[in-house]
């Protein structure tokens, strides 16, 4: 480092911001993924846009280690509208404790979200995922409230939002092999070809 620099930041006057530590972060249960996303996995609080070109891509397989684990906490995990019928079998063999799971079937656009705000915001559920095209102001609600329940929302929409601004703070695009972080505080955005089916 230049002898100019070191003794400019020696100066008492010059504040320097700390930097502080992610908070632990929900194992994702893919290493790259984990390794670029701050604090070692997804985030516990806060909204996360997933989004698909068609539903059906492994986009929950991705979602399993966390899900599982916060399963295992005393808080609910709600699912909001879901495309399909969640195949019980195939989350307790990933290890999701099904007594902790609520179902909401809400077809009309503003139930769903009334929904998952209100469940966000409760405090009694650690996740709320969510299937829905929402207005933007309809994510900045949802990313206060799930700042304000202390949950993790996960907003699975069409790819078709990637160019549309956000409040969420993680974005994350699934491809066929490959995950792109299109916004991610704390963090970069990049693509990462890597596959996390069957890890």
């Amino acid at each position: 480092m230049d002898e100019t620099l070191r003794a400019l930041l020696r100066d008492p006057r010059i504040w320097q911001g700390e930097i502080v530590a992610a908070p632990a972060g929900l194992p994702t249960g893919c290493g790259d993924l984990d390794a670029a996303l701050p604090g070692g996995g997804w985030p516990r609080t806060g909204l996360t846009e997933i989004l698909l070109e068609r539903h059906g891509m492994g986009e929950l397989e991705l979602l399993m280690p966390a899900l599982a684990r916060l399963s295992r906490e005393q808080r609910m995990i709600a699912w909001v509208a879901p495309p399909f019928i969640p195949y019980a079998p195939a989350l307790a063999l990933a290890g999701v404790d099904l007594e902790r799971l609520l179902i909401v079937h809400a077809t009309d656009l503003h139930d769903r979200l009334w929904s998952a705000e209100q469940a966000l915001r409760s405090g009694s559920c650690s996740a709320v995922l969510l299937w829905a095209e929402p207005a933007d102001s309809w994510l900045r609600r949802l990313q206060l409230a799930a700042e304000t329940g202390a949950a993790w929302g996960v907003l699975f929409r069409t790819s078709r939002a990637r160019n549309r601004s956000s409040h969420a703070a993680l974005r994350l695009r699934v491809q066929s092999g490959r995950l792109e972080l299109l916004k991610c505080r704390g963090g970069r955005p990049r693509v990462l070809s890597t596959s996390w089916r069957s890890q």
